[in-house]
């Protein structure tokens, strides 16, 4: 692991030093390729040079423990020396993880889409809570939301709901937000105070370029039609709602969300793009492959990756498992604790399988 780090060291120091020269300067798109290397590597170079000056007042102190020195200062030495041992120890898991294969699409934006699942008009609700707490926790990053296709239920909620998310590291931080997501509380509805079981499912999708993934124009089929509402001047009176089908795999998607039927083409097709690029990945590992379809599955009750109890007011994440009461925060977006215990838990298993 030294070697490596020795090695980002060496390649740091190049770098800083191309992105100071002028030819590289003057070639934007070098230079901004460079300055994302050197930003990468950054964390790691600061990490390893805390663990090298920790390393430094280690042996120091181990030295001054071998020579003849008076009792009281030789207390505060040995203060010093555990204090340096144990940092050493710390930052060295640190940068094991930070050396971890990076996930290529940790700094894209996202793409999120929930769909109601089991549970009728509750699912729905539930379903529109769930838009309402990504959306709260983007706000709190600083991070721009854009409504790509809502489907309304008549409900108090949605049965379908696509969205983006643009701001740094909005991958990195909700891509194991995927899965079934199950509620259970009393319906509004529900006189007799029974608890209800409801599901919603949601995945989250890394936004693409477009020279990432290549659709030909024969490729796909555009129906356009009348886009649904709650009535009056909402109902739009022109054909604006698009629909785009991708022939070779069967992939549909819709949007309504705009009044322009140019605007809800863009949007659908960033969508359908997103799916095609996760789609390809899939293929390309078929570990990954298994993983989405038991996170995903079909919206049953009993496939869940994280439960809403409100009667106990808590969050249950069974991956981990970890239980979190504090359900109120969480539904409006205050959900960090749980989203770091996932990636730690997740960091972890990449570290047991790197051996």
């Amino acid at each position: 692991m030294f070697d490596k780090l020795d090695e980002v060291i060496i390649r740091y120091e190049e770098v800083s030093n191309l992105i100071a020269d002028p030819d590289t300067i003057n070639n934007q798109a070098e230079w901004r390729k460079l300055m994302k290397e050197h930003s990468d590597m950054s964390l790691v170079v600061a990490k390893y040079k805390e663990y090298k000056n920790a390393l430094a007042g280690f042996k120091e102190a181990e030295e001054m423990l071998n020579e003849k020195i008076d009792d009281e200062f030789k207390e505060l030495v040995k203060e010093d020396f555990v204090n340096n041992k144990e940092l050493m120890a710390k930052t060295e898991e640190e940068l094991k993880i930070l050396l971890l294969p990076r996930d290529i699409n940790d700094d894209k934006n996202v793409i999120v889409e929930i769909r109601a699942g089991a549970g009728g008009d509750e699912a729905s609700i539930f379903a529109g809570d769930l838009f309402r707490l990504y959306s709260r926790y983007a706000e709190r990053h600083g991070w721009n939301i854009e409504l790509m296709n809502m489907n309304d239920s008549g409900a108090a909620g949605c049965k379908e709901v696509i969205f983006t998310i643009r701001g740094n590291g909005a991958y990195s931080r909700l891509k194991y937000e995927s899965g079934v997501h199950r509620v259970q509380r009393v319906p509004a509805t529900e006189s007799a105070g029974r608890i209800h079981t409801s599901t919603a499912t949601v995945a989250v999708l890394a936004e693409v370029e477009d020279v990432e993934v290549e659709i030909g124009p024969n490729d796909v089929r555009i129906d356009v039609f009348r886009a649904g509402g709650n009535g009056g001047q909402c109902v739009n009176t022109t054909d604006s709602a698009v629909r785009i089908t991708h022939i070779p795999t069967g992939l549909a998607v819709s949007c309504q969300d705009e009044k322009s039927q140019l605007k809800n083409k863009d949007k659908a097709m960033k969508v359908l793009r997103a799916r095609l690029y996760n789609l390809e990945q899939e293929k390309q590992n078929s570990k990954v492959a298994a993983e989405r379809k038991s996170q995903v599955g079909t919206g049953d009750r009993s496939e869940k990756i994280r439960t809403y109890n409100y009667p106990q007011t808590r969050i249950t994440d069974h991956r981990l498992p970890i239980t979190i009461y504090k359900l109120d925060y969480a539904m409006d977006g205050d959900i960090d604790d749980l989203i770091d215990a996932i990636i730690t838990f997740y960091q972890a298993e990449k570290l047991k399988n790197l051996g």
